[in-house]
């Protein structure tokens, strides 16, 4: 990841385009995979990330720079994958077929590894489907993208214990719905 200046941030905060692509080639991964473990499929992902890079930059103005950039865009990601994520529950209280491709191709592996990496990834998604929203959004961020407890509860402005109860809590129901899995299969 690039590293963003305060001097880019200012030059985008003006208005200069060059400025905020660098911001968006910075960050387009990063938001790009928290948008799709929230969400959950390819498409609706890159929904998310064009609305999340649509609101950096109307909003870019209104960052402090108290926090770091990066955590301004993950409350920007996290943000909208939650707004999206609500808007598409009303719509259809069904839940909507994972689409089999990844959000990033991945080098070229031996077909083994491949086979092993997509039944992994076909797990996490099916372990994090499992999840209601707020336990998802708070896993990703932990688990998936590193982030401490203190920056999760920055980034959804929720008191820390909030954090740690909902990281205990998704544990705790992703053991139980894999345990109930294996019996299952046995």
């Amino acid at each position: 990841m690039q590293n963003i200046t305060n001097e880019i941030i200012d030059q985008t905060i003006a208005g200069n385009e060059q400025a905020f692509e660098l911001i968006y080639k910075a960050y387009f991964r990063f938001v790009s995979n928290v948008s799709y473990r929230i969400v959950n499929t390819k498409q609706e992902a890159e929904e998310v990330c064009q609305e999340v890079f649509i609101t950096i930059y109307k909003k870019i103005n209104t960052f402090r720079q108290e926090s770091s950039l990066k955590t301004w865009i993950y409350r920007v990601t996290v943000n909208c994958a939650l707004k999206y994520a609500q808007n598409k529950t009303k719509e259809n209280k069904n839940m909507v077929a994972y689409d089999e491709e990844n959000p990033i191709a991945s080098p070229v592996k031996d077909v083994r590894e491949k086979m092993d990496d997509q039944a992994n990834e076909k797990l996490v998604e099916k372990l994090l489907n499992y999840l209601n929203l707020e336990q998802r959004m708070c896993i990703v961020l932990r688990s998936i993208e590193g982030l401490s407890y203190k920056q999760i509860a920055d980034v959804l402005k929720i008191p820390i214990n909030t954090v740690r109860s909902r990281i205990k809590r998704a544990r705790q129901a992703m053991i139980a719905f894999r345990q109930e899995e294996v019996s299952y299969e046995l």
